[in-house]
């Protein structure tokens, strides 16, 4: 063997060197290999750290990595044995320094021979970050074969572009690299399109990371695309690492086991997205039925960046779009084709991946707030059941987005005359001239958001389609208390809290509140049709699972 073979090269031959190494240490084929669940051991005294590496165990993850750089009284010689005996789990040994995100201050001799150690006590893997290979390396005969070696690389500011990241784990893989972990830093969800495209092309194992909420996908779909594994928190707030998910909802709700490459991704589009009950809903229903699907939330920004940068994902089926009103304008100038109804209303909420790629619009709003509101007015009022509540009522309508869009032609098509209200009124007076022009000049008009906030503008029925009084602005309400309670129903699309501060302040004045969970449980079984091409929602199923988790009690 050369002496100038590369320390990865000396380790192959090295392997190939003895056939009973090789047997224990190849990686099984990239389509059979199992993707891991993992979580971080990260007390900081010895005495703790051994205790949560059984609460580890029992949590139900298949790996633990041991972060000794977190050890405030850590001895080596004293405690590294002891440490890896508790472990009832296969575990990687992380000793990572300040220099790369942890903690380690001390000589990095010192910090290397403990790796070395690690190995020669039998740790099944070892964390060595990339910059230390050189040294980690310098005589490969000191670490065991039968230790597979995880090289990593962090970028805690940005994600580096595709050229840079592929340079980057060859590179690794050369230097010695049994494993290649990349994690980088998401300031937009289309740096996660870059690390999931380095998963689809890996070369070997690999694991593949991106830091923040706008990554959450990559650790969420990392089974899917193959990556040897993820990392999960034992609790959301333990997270040792920003966009972490915690075990249970990992393994349960985003079903991260039973991943494959033929699994559909769904998912809400929005800003914010993290309080959204829609992953709960959709992927509880996906597995009662057996469909073969993920739903995921997808933090965007800039809806057209998006879809750009994931054009080649076709496995990413179906989304649904929320708020901000930006990103459902996006959405309708993203559809190719557009169901009539979405196309007259102006809004789209949905979008289903068509088979040449592009994308068709729906709107499955309109219908479920309608009826949520014509059942409160017949609960208020009674009315014939062959003609709508609505007929003949005054709705006002608070905001002229996408959900607003939606209530304002729901209700003119249902006999109401609706005045709009919005902040920015030319956005008001564009939806009362869709709407005359639809329905006839009576059918609507834009009112000030001062006059309705004074309480000048008079209804039957106030409409809030807006995000004001959604958690944690939880106190806040679109319109004061005495405006409230002038209005038969009061109609509220915000279900997080349940019961907002204008829905409280409605019923206080008398009158009849409508929660935005019945508009949500509507709209989301419509869209599970959409998803799954046709498949009856198990609609009982879904309404208890998002009261159960909203404590709603009936």
């Amino acid at each position: 063997m050369s002496a100038n073979s590369s320390p990865r090269a000396q380790r192959m031959a090295m392997l190939a060197a003895s056939s009973a190494t090789a047997q224990q240490a190849t990686e099984p084929a990239a389509s059979t290999e199992p993707s891991y669940i993992c979580t971080s051991v990260t007390a900081t005294t010895v005495e703790s750290f051994l205790a949560e590496i059984q609460e580890a165990a029992a949590s139900g993850v298949d790996i633990i990595e041991l972060r000794l750089d977190f050890l405030t009284d850590f001895d080596p010689e004293q405690h590294l044995e002891k440490i890896i005996k508790a472990c009832p789990l296969p575990y990687i040994v992380t000793y990572r320094p300040v220099w790369e995100g942890g903690k380690y201050e001390g000589p990095e001799p010192e910090r290397l021979a403990v790796l070395k150690m690690a190995a020669l006590m039998g740790a099944p893997y070892v964390d060595v970050e990339f910059k230390a290979s050189p040294y980690f390396f310098a005589d490969p005969h000191e670490v065991p074969l039968s230790t597979k070696v995880i090289l990593s690389y962090h970028d805690f500011k940005q994600t580096p572009d595709a050229a840079v990241l592929n340079k980057l784990a060859t590179a690794m893989r050369q230097a010695g690299a049994d494993i290649v972990k990349l994690a980088a830093m998401a300031n937009d969800i289309g740096d996660a399109a870059r690390m999931l495209d380095l998963l689809r092309n890996k070369d070997g194992p690999m694991i593949a990371l991106s830091m923040g909420e706008r990554g959450q996908i990559v650790r969420l779909l990392a089974a899917k695309y193959g990556g040897h594994l993820t990392f999960a928190a034992m609790s959301p707030e333990r997270a040792s690492a920003p966009g972490q998910p915690d075990i249970g909802r990992l393994a349960g709700l985003f079903n991260y086991r039973k991943q494959s490459a033929a699994t559909k991704v769904f998912g809400i589009i929005g800003n914010p997205v993290a309080q959204s009950k829609s992953p709960l809903i959709h992927n509880t229903a996906f597995q009662h039925i057996g469909f073969d699907g993920v739903y995921v939330p997808l933090l965007v920004d800039d809806l057209e960046r998006f879809l750009a940068a994931f054009k080649d994902y076709d496995d990413f089926a179906g989304f649904s779009v929320t708020i901000p009103h930006k990103v459902r304008e996006a959405a309708l100038r993203a559809a190719k084709d557009v169901d009539p109804v979405a196309a007259q209303i102006g809004a789209v909420n949905t979008l289903i991946r068509q088979a040449d790629g592009s994308f068709k619009g729906y709107n499955t709003d309109w219908e479920a707030a309608i009826s949520a509101i014509e059942r409160g007015l017949a609960g208020n009022a009674g009315t014939p059941a062959a003609e709508s509540p609505l007929k003949g009522r005054t709705v006002v309508v608070i905001g002229a987005g996408g959900a607003g869009r939606a209530l304002a032609f729901g209700a003119a098509a249902r006999g109401a005359r609706v005045l709009i209200a919005n902040r920015s009124r030319d956005r008001a007076d564009a939806l009362a001239a869709a709407l005359a022009a639809q329905y006839g000049s009576a059918a609507a008009a834009a009112v000030s958001y001062e006059d309705l906030a004074g309480g000048r503008v008079v209804g039957d029925v106030l409409a809030n389609s807006t995000s004001v009084g959604m958690a944690p602005n939880t106190e806040e309400s679109p319109v004061p208390a005495a405006v409230a309670g002038q209005f038969k129903v009061v109609f509220d699309a915000v279900y997080n809290p349940l019961w907002t501060r204008l829905l409280l302040d409605a019923k206080a004045g008398g009158a009849t509140p409508v929660d935005g969970l019945q508009m949500f449980v509507g709209q989301a079984l419509e869209q599970f049709r959409l998803f799954t091409g046709g498949s009856e929602p198990p609609a009982e199923l879904m309404e208890r699972t998002v009261e159960e988790s909203m404590g709603v009690k009936k």
